[in-house]
C-alpha cells in the first residue's frame, strides 16, 4: 500500500478510460486528484470513488495553459500530498480532412494531446526528482492511441500530436529512468466502450458482446500493473487491443 498521503494525479479523468483509471488507483489506496477543464463534470466520478471507499479531489484545469498546470501541481503538493503517479489521458481525437483542416484547429489538437503532456510531465517530474532517498520516486504514464503508430486518412492533426507525445515519453523515459522515475506510454489500439462509440459507431459497439471492444476497467488494470512493476523489469511501451483487432 502507498503512504496515506500519496497522490495519483489523473489529467483528463473523463467518463470512460480516465475515470476508470482514477477509480483503480483509489482502490489501490491512493488519494486521487482528478482534472478536467470543468470541475463540475468531475462530480459523478468523485461521488463514485467516495462511495467505493476511496478519497478523491477534483480540479478544473486547462492542461494546455502553463500557469494553470504549475499552479495545479503546487496546490496538490502543498495541500494534498506528494504526487507519486501522473497519468496524462487527454484525447483530442477529432477527425478532419487535410483539405479542410485549419492551422488553428491543428494547433489546438497538438496543444491538447502533446503540449499538455509536456507541461504536466515536466512539472510532476521536477517534484519527483527532488524527493530524497533512493529507489522508485514515481510513475508517469501517457495514454497513446492507434495514431501514435500510424497516421490514418482524415487524422493528420491527431496523428501528428500522438506521434509527438510518444516521442516525448521516450525522451523522458531515457532521462528520468536512471533517476528513479518510471515513464511509460500506453497505446490503446481499438474502440473503447464509451457513449461516443455507442452513439456514433453502433456497428462497432455491438462487438462488445464478443469482447471485441476495450473495457475501460481492463485498461485501467494495465495502468495499475505498470505502476506496480519492479524497477528491474520496467515496461516502457504497452499496446492494448481486443483480440479481433488487426495490427
Amino acid at each position: 500500500m502507498p503512504p496515506r498521503s500519496a497522490v495519483a494525479l489523473i489529467v483528463g479523468a473523463g467518463d470512460a478510460t480516465g475515470g476508470a483509471i482514477a477509480r483503480r488507483f483509489a482502490r489501490g489506496g491512493y488519494v486521487v486528484c482528478a482534472t478536467r477543464r470543468s470541475r463540475d463534470r468531475l462530480q459523478p466520478l468523485l461521488d463514485r470513488i467516495q462511495a467505493e471507499g476511496g478519497t478523491a479531489h477534483g480540479f478544473g484545469s486547462d492542461a494546455r495553459q502553463e500557469e494553470e498546470v504549475v499552479a495545479l501541481v503546487e496546490q496538490i503538493e502543498s495541500t494534498v500530498g506528494p504526487i507519486e503517479v501522473l497519468v496524462f489521458n487527454i484525447g483530442a481525437n477529432a477527425p478532419s480532412s487535410i483539405l479542410q483542416e485549419t492551422a488553428r484547429r491543428y494547433f489546438k489538437i497538438w496543444e491538447m494531446a502533446c503540449l499538455g503532456g509536456f507541461l504536466n510531465g515536466r512539472e510532476v517530474a521536477r517534484r519527483m526528482v527532488a524527493r530524497e532517498g533512493e529507489g522508485h520516486k514515481g510513475t508517469i504514464l501517457f495514454t497513446g492511441a492507434t495514431a501514435s503508430l500510424r497516421g490514418s486518412a482524415n487524422f493528420t492533426a491527431f496523428a501528428g500530436a500522438k506521434h509527438a507525445l510518444r516521442a516525448l515519453a521516450q525522451s523522458m523515459a531515457r532521462e528520468l529512468g536512471p533517476r528513479g522515475i518510471h515513464v511509460a506510454h500506453v497505446i490503446v489500439d481499438g474502440a473503447i466502450d464509451t457513449a461516443f462509440i455507442r452513439e456514433n459507431f453502433p456497428e462497432r459497439y455491438v462487438l462488445k458482446e464478443r469482447d471485441g471492444i476495450l473495457n475501460p476497467d481492463h485498461i485501467a488494470d494495465n495502468y495499475w500493473m505498470l505502476h506496480r512493476q519492479p524497477r528491474d523489469a520496467w515496461t516502457h511501451e504497452l499496446d492494448l487491443r481486443p483480440w479481433i483487432e488487426k495490427f
